[in-house]
């Protein structure tokens, strides 16, 4: 019997998670914006809130930060025992467990990579969260891509490496005109080792900036060919309003290194964070 999974919030994120996840999940969906709701594609939706928690054993957390503390007011009453996954960038698992008493949750960064399941996603446990609940969510994202587990203090520096880095990769070939289908090897070597350098910089292990930055790398382009998008198509994608990838592309606009746009990335998502 497939495991119940509830996935809050139907955007770019909450979308691919969920359409990667049936292979393996029972999975439902909810968005209050109900003409994002999906017809069909295996999955079943919900109208109430109410109605996705009875019915789910894992609930992914997929609105936007500036949504979220509304989203935790409302799941107060309705949780009984869920393990709570949180994508949301900035918003720490001691932050939810101080609303939510005594709530397990996993906090996750994917990257947008995530849509053809070849995300790079880092993971950390909260204190209640026990190894069952972290198996359940390694379980859900290694369906989606490669999962690296780091510690919470990390998870800035993971998003500004791989959750912004996408757009880095995105910048440089829209401003330099590059067609996705006749990157070469050289550029591509070119960007994992800006990225490992970038990594460094931010205090990874040279083993770990260096996965990443490979794995990054190979996943944006995989991205690009398989969407058939533009760099700018996908550049704009992953780029949110007042978030940490436009803070990093600012940085690039004014041309700064891929180390000084990853440092501001992690600037912006440490002022956007709630402990």
């Amino acid at each position: 019997m497939k495991k119940r999974l509830g996935i809050i919030g139907f955007g770019n994120m909450g979308s691919a998670i969920a359409l990667g996840a049936r292979v393996l999940f029972e999975v439902r969906v909810f968005d209050k914006d109900g003409q994002k709701l999906p017809s069909g594609e295996g999955l079943k939706t919900e109208t109430l809130l109410s109605t996705l928690v009875d019915n789910s054993d894992v609930l992914v957390l997929a609105v936007k930060p500036q949504d979220f503390d509304v989203l935790l007011d409302e799941l107060k009453p309705l949780l009984r025992g869920q393990l709570l996954i949180s994508i949301a960038a900035g918003i720490t698992t001691g932050y939810i467990e101080n609303v939510l008493k005594g709530a397990k949750v996993v906090r996750v960064m994917p990257n947008m990579a995530v849509k053809i399941s070849a995300s790079v996603t880092g993971m950390t446990k909260g204190s209640y969260a026990g190894d069952e609940d972290l198996e359940a969510a390694k379980e859900l994202f290694e369906i989606l891509g490669k999962v690296w587990m780091v510690k919470e203090e990390m998870i800035d520096s993971i998003t500004a490496i791989s959750g912004s880095g996408p757009a880095y990769i995105f910048f440089d070939m829209e401003f330099n005109k590059l067609d996705p289908l006749k990157i070469t090897a050289e550029r591509k070597n070119e960007y994992i080792q800006r990225l490992k350098q970038a990594a460094l910089d931010l205090g990874f292990e040279a083993k770990m900036a260096l996965e990443l930055a490979v794995s990054t790398t190979a996943s944006s382009v995989q991205l690009l060919i398989e969407t058939g998008s533009s760099p700018a198509d996908l550049r704009r994608m992953v780029t949110s309003r007042g978030g940490t990838t436009e803070a990093a592309l600012k940085v690039l606009v004014g041309n700064g290194s891929w180390s000084e746009a990853a440092q501001a990335a992690r600037g912006r998502a440490r002022e956007l964070s709630k402990r």
